[in-house]
């Protein structure tokens, strides 16, 4: 979404971007950093948001829910505090699908285009992981859902997957939905050279370096990886990297301790060019979805892996379109996330190709190069917008 903002703002497009304050999620270097609420950044004006709790922070379903219900509400009043000028397009990110409901007053206040950008399809994704089970909540959430597609002048997907699924379970117009990928800012990716920071940092020197990053939550099913990371411990130079933060990473970090894993290393969040010096370090990258997924989602890692020119192994379900990208790039390897032994398989299967681990990774970067470049992801969004 920064990305998005940023290269509007270049094409010479005035941009506001609302968001939540940041308080969860941060590089250890920002948690003392007092953001402000009004700001010009990159040449996008910056509003941040405080809210009663962030929708992905720690704490009960009943209070996350709760928060996502009043959240539009709280964006439609910061907005109309902050924002004068006219407004053409208003582009919203789903999840929180509820911030739909702020999307649409936003246009109608302004007579403005509504694009509504779908990334996981909710509330179905958390019925089916089941977050939500109470048949009141689920109906309501699906009335929100049903509003924000008939509300919404766009609906945009990231993958042939998600637009099938949309047009014969929703039963939307085809005109409405289109498929609009993910992309990644290849460019940025390439700036970057191996230093080895992180390997001096944490004494990893001659380790193979199976790497996750990112939020923990429920949906990626990260259980079976440190299962996994059982099945294979007996090869000592293999380790297990997992820097970030989320709902299930003191969980994830009980887990490992249930199972005595010696070969797994919980690291906090790191920052963007952190996290890109990172990658140059690695061997593999791993993607993790939780088998109980039934939408088709493609984890954006995936290609953030490919514009690093890492080589990628993928657990996921196996509605997911993944598998697909996977396969035609040629960037490495995946399997549905339902079974341990076969997960570890996965990961040995990689392991003992070593020599061949910089084609996997040379094929994704072509692979991205070609298909989710952010000109051409760009230009497409652009289009949407008249």
């Amino acid at each position: 979404m920064q990305e998005l903002a940023e290269e509007l703002a270049n094409r010479g497009h005035s941009v506001f971007v609302a968001t939540t304050y940041p308080t969860m999620n941060l590089a250890d270097d920002f948690h003392d950093t007092r953001f402000q609420e009004y700001s010009k950044e990159n040449n996008v004006t910056v509003i941040r948001i405080k809210t009663p709790l962030h929708p992905h922070q720690k704490g009960n379903f009943i209070q996350r829910g709760i928060s996502q219900l009043i959240l539009p509400y709280i964006f439609f009043r910061g907005i109309k505090k902050h924002v004068a000028e006219q407004i053409h397009t208003v582009i919203v990110y789903s999840p929180p699908l509820t911030l739909a409901i702020a999307g649409k007053k936003v246009a109608q206040k302004f007579n403005a285009r509504f694009i509504l950008n779908v990334q996981d399809i909710f509330p179905q994704n958390a019925i089916d992981l089941g977050i939500i089970k109470n048949p009141i909540l689920i109906k309501l959430f699906e009335v929100i859902e049903k509003n924000a597609y008939t509300d919404a002048d766009v609906i945009t997907v990231h993958s042939k997957g998600n637009w099938d699924l949309l047009r014969k379970r929703k039963n939307f117009p085809s005109e409405k939905v289109t498929v609009l990928h993910n992309w990644i800012d290849i460019e940025e990716y390439e700036n970057f050279a191996e230093n080895n920071y992180f390997r001096k940092k944490l004494n990893l020197y001659g380790k193979f370096i199976f790497f996750f990053g990112g939020v923990m939550g429920p949906s990626q099913g990260l259980d079976l990886l440190l299962k996994a990371a059982k099945k294979i411990e007996e090869h000592e130079d293999i380790v297990f990297l997992f820097a970030g933060d989320g709902l299930e990473k003191e969980h994830l970090k009980k887990l490992a301790d249930k199972l005595s894993l010696k070969n797994v290393i919980f690291h906090p969040f790191v920052s963007k060019d952190q996290y890109q010096c990172l990658l140059k370090e690695i061997d593999v990258g791993l993607v993790c979805l939780n088998a109980k997924n039934r939408t088709p989602v493609v984890p954006g890692k995936i290609l953030g892996y490919m514009a690093a020119s890492v080589p990628v192994v993928a657990l996921l379900n196996e509605e997911s379109d993944g598998h697909q990208i996977i396969c035609d790039s040629g960037c490495g390897f995946s399997e549905v996330s339902n079974d341990v032994t076969k997960a570890g398989n996965l990961l040995l299967k990689i392991y003992a190709d070593k020599k061949n681990l910089n084609q996997y990774g040379t094929n994704g970067y072509n692979y991205a190069l070609k298909y989710f470049s952010k000109k051409v992801c760009v230009d497409k969004i652009e289009e949407l917008t008249y």
